[in-house]
């Protein structure tokens, strides 16, 4: 019970961090792992549970979506599609081959997650030009590739997310995290319908992690929206490396 109630604040914790910064499966997955369950069905667990504060999360952004509708739109299928093409290769591969990579997928999207602001700034000065209408074929393109690795692993998804909307010339935060969140929600939605067909949730876990991310999720996307993230993103990344190493040494 005592490791329940502490996976249930540590996905409340994560879903907060994934509205406000990205990153919160750097936190979960790891913990997951030290509880001794295995890393695939921890990888798929995490994603049932922290789905739901996607859902919640989205739900506080719905405002700024209202002028984006036709990315919105955009990004349903190939999310769909890509959420779906991963979840597979996440069922097909085998457990020892996964246990193997898991370190190097935590590492580099540690690495991924770090590298988001100069990325973001990078990307702000290179197209500058807001939103208008609905996003390009290559912009669908690319977010099908996200989607792929979303429904596989997951982690810092969202950070590619953003750096492609801005690539695509939107610049508006709040309306990127709001579109971050609607892709999560689409290839995160067909990956746990995925992993409960196979059997890969451990579902005690999955429950209480879900309560904690909805609560998490919600208070997250408000908070996003009035503070600073740079002391957010400092202490994931700061775990992320850390569970970078245990892994390897594990």
């Amino acid at each position: 019970m005592t490791s329940l109630l502490l996976i249930g604040v540590l996905s409340a914790i994560a879903a907060a961090a994934n509205a406000i910064a990205g990153g919160g499966t750097l936190l979960t997955f790891p913990a997951l792992i030290g509880l001794g369950i295995p890393p695939i069905v921890a990888n798929a667990t995490s994603t049932v549970a922290l789905w739901p504060g996607s859902m919640s999360s989205m739900f506080g952004y719905r405002k700024a979506l209202q002028d984006v509708r036709p990315w919105a739109i955009a990004f349903a299928i190939p999310s769909v599609i890509g959420g779906a093409v991963g979840a597979w290769l996440l069922v097909v591969t085998p457990a020892a081959r996964f246990d193997r990579i898991v370190p190097f997928l935590v590492f580099g999207a540690t690495l991924l997650f770090l590298a988001q602001v100069p990325l973001v700034r990078l990307v702000a000065r290179t197209r500058g030009a807001p939103a208008s209408g609905s996003p390009s074929w290559l912009f669908v393109a690319v977010q099908f590739c996200v989607a792929i690795y979303g429904g596989y692993f997951g982690a810092v998804a969202g950070i590619v997310m953003l750096a492609s909307l801005g690539l695509m010339g939107l610049t508006d935060i709040h309306q990127m995290n709001g579109l971050k969140n609607w892709g999560a929600i689409c290839f995160n939605g067909i990956a746990v319908a995925i992993f409960i067909a196979t059997g890969l949730v451990n579902w005690p876990v999955a429950m209480v992690m879900a309560v904690g991310a909805l609560l998490g999720g919600w208070s997250g996307s408000k908070l996003a929206q009035r503070m600073p993230r740079e002391r957010v993103r400092m202490v994931i990344g700061v775990i992320g490396l850390a569970s970078a190493g245990w892994l390897f040494v594990r």
